[in-house]
């Protein structure tokens, strides 16, 4: 039997190479459901949604804490959601690690609203304050093969593209973009965005990704637990048949069994 298959990332051993978002689900204890029915090791959670003042006259008051439904030992990666610039991206995450959510960032820092693109330039910034000062930090970025090795330079402990704009479902309309990063990026390279179906997750870890970060095709859909459950399987078939070695594309038939043989000409 051959060794486990693990994926290191800022000191922490990840067996789960799926990844998953908790927006836009339609109440905490569906999205705990669908984290559990997913087996998710690694969650990301928008500082915005996160209280962690315990405080008797805050407790009396306050709504539901995100924080109580995301099952235990699940390792949990602040997101710098709503930052437009590398100081703003910076001061979410040092809110997210005094309140106790843990040095796990990733670095979102998007100016455009129209196709939420993330801005490279002020993501690479905040990257290299944030590793300075003992972040594990994971910069969501367009795919960039530069830029990439400029956030690699800084520090970053992964790299995460986007596959497609966020929440648009379409798939992976940057692979030949990422496939050249997982090629020359001598870091984790992780799909993030748009990715909208389990099969499109599968396609992600047969190019060579080390993980998917998935949430709205898994929130929105009628059965979140049961999709949850789908990019699981999907992300381990790909990863599977990444490591088997696939069968490389020709451009002509090749017959499984052998076309001769099997006639045998009569003896004259």
């Amino acid at each position: 039997m051959g060794m486990e298959d693990i994926l290191h990332i800022g000191g922490k051993d990840i067996r789960n190479r799926l990844f998953v978002g908790t927006g836009k689900f339609s109440g905490y204890a569906l999205m705990k459901q669908a984290l559990e029915s997913a087996s998710a090791e690694v969650v990301t959670v928008s500082l915005r949604r996160v209280d962690t003042d315990a405080t008797p006259a805050r407790e009396a008051r306050r709504q539901d804490n995100i924080l109580d439904y995301i099952p235990k030992g699940c390792l949990i990666m602040t997101n710098t959601s709503g930052a437009r610039n590398a100081d703003e991206a910076v001061r979410i995450a040092r809110l997210a690690k005094a309140s106790g959510a843990g040095n796990w960032i990733k670095i979102e820092v998007i100016q455009d609203n129209k196709y939420l693109l993330p801005e490279n330039l002020e993501t690479l910034k905040a990257t290299e304050i944030l590793v300075k000062e003992g972040f594990v930090v994971l910069p969501y970025m367009s795919p960039d093969l530069s830029m990439a090795r400029r956030l690699f330079d800084a520090g970053a402990a992964a790299v995460m593209p986007l596959g497609s704009p966020i929440g648009s479902n379409r798939g992976v309309r940057t692979r030949e973009l990422v496939e050249i990063m997982v090629k020359e990026i001598k870091i984790p390279v992780i799909v993030d965005a748009g990715l909208g179906r389990p099969s499109q997750a599968c396609e992600c870890m047969e190019m060579g990704a080390a993980a998917v970060l998935v949430n709205t095709a898994i929130a929105i859909a009628d059965d979140p637990v049961t999709m949850a459950r789908a990019f699981k399987e999907a992300v381990n078939a790909g990863r599977n048949a990444c490591l088997s070695g696939m069968a490389a594309g020709g451009q002509y038939a090749v017959p499984s069994s052998p076309l001769t043989g099997f006639l045998r000409k009569e003896e004259k």
